[in-house]
This record gives C-alpha cells, sequence and structure tokens, in this order.
C-alpha cells in the first residue's frame, strides 16, 4: 500500500490514454501481474523497470502496446504484428529475412496521436499528484497498476477527471438546450427555462408536473411489448410443467371444435372422405391396375 507503483501509457498532451490494470498484457504478451510489480523500497532510478517474471521471458521492463479490436496492431517498417517481434527491449522482427530493427506502429489513438508518440510511465504516488493525476485510495491489492476506479475503465476522452479530458466547465453544463439535447430535454424546455427563473410559487408546480409527466409514443410501446414478452414467457413455463393455459387460444381460418367433431361424425356413419360406403373400400385389395392410365 505504501509503495504503490501507478502505471500509465501516456499521450504527448498528458492525457493517460489506457490506464493499465493487473490483466493487461506486455509487449512480451504477459499481463501485467505477471511482472514485477512490488517493491519492499522503491528504486531511485527513473524510469522504473519492471521486469517480466514469466519462465524463459526476456522482457526488461513493462511495455504497453494497444490492441486494433482483439487483433495486435502491425508495425509500419515491416507490416508484420506486434506479436512477431522479440520481447526484448530492441524489439527486432523475428520472422524469417525480415530487416526491421525496431517496432514502430503509426496505429492513431484515441486521442489523435500514433502509437510510438505515447510512452508506458511507472510512477510512485507522489510523482503521479505533481502531475495532477488522481491517485484514489490506497487499497491491499497487487499489481493495480494505475487502476483507481470504475472510471479508469474508460478512454480518456471519456473519462472526466484529470487523468482525461477532464470534467466540463460550467459555461458548457449551462448552455440553452438546443436540437443536440436528449428529447426529454428539448420536450421539456419551456418548463426547466421557468424552474431555472424561480418564478416565485410557480416552482412548485411545474416541478410536480414533470413528476407527474407519464410516458408516450416509443417509451409506452416498449413498456407494452415488454409487458407481452414477460406474459408469454410465464406461459411458456406453465406449458412445460403441464399447466393449462388460462387464455384461451383461437386461430383464425380453422373450424371449432363442436364444427370439427360433427363433420367426424358424419363421415364415420359408413361413408369415406371420397363419398364411397365405408363397407365396400373395407378389406378390399388394391387395385393392380392403379397408377396406369
Amino acid at each position: 500500500m505504501k509503495n504503490r507503483l501507478f502505471v500509465s501509457w501516456t499521450s504527448p498532451n498528458g492525457w493517460d490514454c489506457k490506464l493499465i490494470g493487473p490483466e493487461t498484457l506486455c509487449f512480451c504478451q504477459h499481463r501485467y501481474k505477471q511482472h514485477k510489480t512490488d517493491f519492499a523500497e522503491l528504486p531511485s532510478e527513473r524510469p522504473i523497470l519492471l521486469p517480466c517474471r514469466a519462465k524463459g521471458c526476456r522482457c526488461k521492463y513493462y511495455n504497453y502496446v494497444p490492441l486494433n479490436g482483439s487483433q495486435p496492431i502491425r508495425c509500419t517498417r515491416c507490416k508484420h504484428y506486434s506479436d512477431d517481434h522479440s520481447e526484448d527491449p530492441s524489439h527486432t522482427c523475428k520472422k524469417g529475412g525480415c530487416q526491421c530493427v525496431s517496432f514502430k506502429s503509426s496505429f492513431t489513438c484515441s486521442c489523435g496521436q500514433p502509437t510510438y508518440a505515447h510512452d508506458t510511465i511507472v510512477e510512485t504516488k507522489e510523482e503521479r499528484q505533481a502531475r495532477g493525476h488522481p491517485v484514489g485510495h490506497d487499497v491491499p491489492y497487487a499489481a493495480m497498476g494505475g487502476l483507481t476506479g470504475f472510471s479508469s475503465l474508460a478512454e480518456a476522452y471519456q473519462r472526466l477527471d484529470d487523468s482525461g479530458v477532464g470534467a466540463p466547465s460550467e459555461a458548457f453544463l449551462n448552455q440553452p438546450i438546443g436540437a443536440s439535447d436528449h428529447p426529454f430535454l428539448r420536450m421539456h424546455a419551456s418548463t426547466l427555462n421557468q424552474i431555472e427563473a424561480g418564478r416565485g410559487s410557480q416552482t412548485d408546480a411545474l416541478t410536480q408536473k414533470m413528476a407527474d409527466f407519464k410516458m408516450t409514443g416509443t417509451d409506452a410501446d416498449m413498456d407494452y411489448y415488454e409487458m407481452r414478452y414477460q406474459q408469454r414467457l410465464k406461459e411458456e413455463k406453465m406449458r412445460a410443467r403441464g399447466v393449462p393455459s388460462s387464455r384461451p387460444v383461437s386461430k383464425r381460418g380453422l373450424p371449432s371444435s363442436s364444427s370439427s367433431s360433427s363433420s367426424s361424425s358424419v363421415v364415420s356413419k359408413g361413408h369415406s372422405a371420397r363419398g364411397k360406403p365405408a363397407s365396400a373400400t373395407r378389406g378390399k385389395p388394391p387395385s393392380k391396375t392403379m397408377g396406369k392410365r
């Protein structure tokens, strides 16, 4: 807890584009928790190296490399993937005949900067506070890296703390409601403006009016379809248990049970479906010339 190290993948503008967690992969394809992350005494030299502890791995320090979706990114020089390069500090390409001496990728991060312009920073709590970035609470867990909360899982431009794009200004939050705002805000724009104006006793009435607002249109339709869906699930469960459904099932275009039973009784009284007596066809072998013209 006292010697925790914060690890982040930082862009040139100071954003922590990726906050490293225990399961984040290194360039050597091993996770951060498989590296040396705990020190009895913090080293004095900088940068702080976090070598990999996996057997046979030659990784000397933790180095984050982003992914393109679920696939590794390609090298700009040789067009091979990042995992085709060596994990040692040189990061030379391991493909046969390839003369790439170092991995370099121009894959663009969400901050707008290429991958090669980012740096993996390992810093102490005091150093991170000096940069003006949050450190969260002290937790008794190992290999937490730069994670300080749920917002740490988001990318930098989505984070509204000091490690990302930052909190929006008061002018942005108090700007007038426009066409790009949520439909609920646009629908109640006049009511909200009256509440902000604070017209005496009318404020409570306007607030109650918004509280008593009932959903219409798409929201009401979704509630209706959700109710029908839950009702169908209930009926399927009752049918699986052999419990008859309480709702009568009717099919259009089919005769009722009474009419079908009466028609079957008429057919069974000595006549077949073709109008011949039942006794004439009973026990008679099929004709040998059947099917010939």
